[in-house]
C-alpha cells in the first residue's frame, strides 16, 4: 500500500482522464490504512507498534516454536544434544552472525552519518535552501515558521483547511450545480482530512512514528489532482475569486510534499541511528548468552523437567531467542522503514498501485 502517492485512492477511483462527470467519489478516508484496506494487525506489526515491543514478540514466537518443536515434533532432540555438538555449533554460529550484524549495522550508521558531513560550501547551500522554504511557507501561511516538525506540518495543512473552507464558501451561490457539488464533497473530505492529521500531530515531539504517520495519513497528492481536474473541467463555471483560491490551495498543498519528503528524511536518520545504538545494547547480552551456551551448556545434560518440557529444551529455546534479538530489532526497524519509502515513492499527485486506479 502506499499514502498519497502511492496509497491516496480508494478502490472506487477511476482513471484520472475520465470527465466530471464519470467520477464516482471524490473524497477519500482520512487514514492511510482505510485507502490501503489493511488490517489492523499488519500495520501494527509493520509500522505502529514500538520496535523494541515488535522485536520482543517475534522472539517469544521463536521460543514457542522451539519449546514446541523440542518437545513434540523432534523427539530426539535430547539425545543428539547431549551426545552431538548441536548445542555447542547453533551458539558459536550465533556468535558469529551477532559479531557480522552489528558490524553490519555500524557501517549503515557511519553511512547515515556522513550525509552530514560536507565542506562549508555544502552546509551553506543547505541553510540557504531551508531558509528560503521557510520563508516561503511564512508568505503562505502569514505566519512565523514553526521550528518543530510537527508544528511545521501541521500549519500546512491547517492553511490547506482554511483555503479549502473559503473555497466551499466562494462557489455557494455559483449557477453550476455539478459545480456546487464536486466542491461541497472535496472540501468535506479535505477538511476532515485536514482535522485528523492537524489534531494528531498536536503536541507530537520529533522521533516518535506519530509525527510521520499524521503525515502520511494526509494525502496531498490526491487533493492536488482534484484541484487541477476542478480547475479543468469548470472552467467557464469559475469566477476569479474561486480561481485564486484553487490556485493558493494548490500551492499550499504542493507546499506540503517537500516539507513532509524533508521531515521523512531526517525521521529515517533518526531511526537508522536509534536502530544503531539499540542493537549495540543488545549485542552485548546477546553475546554472553551466546557464550555461556558454547562454554557451559554444550554437550552436557540437564536433568529435570517443567511443565511437562525438559529443562534442557527450556534454556536452548530460551538462549536462543534471546540471541536472535539484535537480528530481529533490525527485522523490526528494516520493516517499518521499507514500508514507509515504498508508500513514498513519489512525490505529487501519482498513483503507483493498480488496485487504486
Amino acid at each position: 500500500m502506499s499514502d498519497d502517492t502511492t496509497e491516496n485512492v480508494d478502490s472506487r477511483e477511476e482513471d484520472p482522464n475520465l470527465d466530471a462527470s464519470d467520477v464516482d467519489d471524490i473524497g477519500t478516508a482520512n487514514t492511510m490504512r482505510e485507502r490501503g484496506g489493511e488490517t489492523k494487525l499488519k500495520v501494527w506489526l509493520t509500522l505502529d507498534g514500538h520496535r523494541l515491543v515488535v522485536a520482543g514478540l517475534l522472539a517469544l514466537l521463536i521460543f514457542g516454536v522451539f519449546v514446541f518443536g523440542g518437545t513434540f515434533f523432534y523427539q530426539y532432540y535430547l539425545t543428539d544434544a547431549q551426545t552431538a555438538d548441536t548445542v555447542e555449533t547453533v551458539f558459536s554460529t550465533m556468535i558469529s552472525a551477532i559479531i557480522t550484524g552489528v558490524t553490519l549495522v555500524l557501517t549503515i550508521s557511519q553511512i547515515v552519518i556522513s550525509q552530514e558531513n560536507g565542506p562549508l560550501g555544502d552546509q551553506r547551500d543547505r541553510m540557504n535552501g531551508t531558509m528560503e522554504f521557510r520563508e516561503y511557507t511564512k508568505e503562505i501561511t502569514g505566519t512565523p515558521t514553526p521550528a518543530d516538525p510537527s508544528a511545521f506540518l501541521r500549519a500546512l495543512i491547517l492553511e490547506s483547511k482554511e483555503y479549502a473552507e473559503r473555497l466551499r464558501e466562494s462557489v455557494h451561490d455559483n449557477e453550476s450545480e455539478d459545480l456546487r457539488g464536486e466542491v461541497d464533497e472535496f472540501t468535506n473530505s479535505l477538511v476532515g482530512n485536514a482535522e485528523a492529521a492537524a489534531d494528531k500531530l498536536e503536541g507530537r515531539k520529533f522521533g516518535s512514528y506519530t509525527v510521520v504517520s499524521a503525515a502520511l495519513d494526509y494525502n496531498y497528492g490526491w487533493k492536488i489532482f482534484q484541484v487541477e481536474r476542478i480547475t479543468d473541467d469548470h472552467s467557464d463555471a469559475l469566477t476569479e475569486e474561486t480561481r485564486v483560491i484553487l490556485d493558493d490551495l494548490k500551492t499550499a498543498l504542493s507546499m506540503f510534499g517537500p516539507a513532509r519528503e524533508h521531515i521523512k528524511t531526517l525521521y529515517f536518520e533518526w531511526e537508522l541511528i536509534s536502530l544503531s545504538q539499540n542493537i549495540l545494547y543488545l549485542s552485548v547480552p546477546a553475546l554472553i548468552v551466546a557464550g555461556f551456551m558454547t562454554t557451559y551448556i554444550g554437550g552436557s545434560s540437564l536433568p529435570g523437567v517443567t511443565l511437562g518440557v525438559p529443562n534442557l529444551i527450556w534454556i536452548t529455546a530460551a538462549a536462543f531467542a534471546v540471541t536472535s534479538l539484535p537480528f530481529l530489532l533490525l527485522i523490526s526497524y528494516i520493516a517499518r522503514i521499507a514500508t514507509i519509502a515504498k508508500r513514498t515513492l513519489a512525490i505529487g499527485p501519482f498513483i503507483l498501485r493498480d488496485s487504486q486506479r
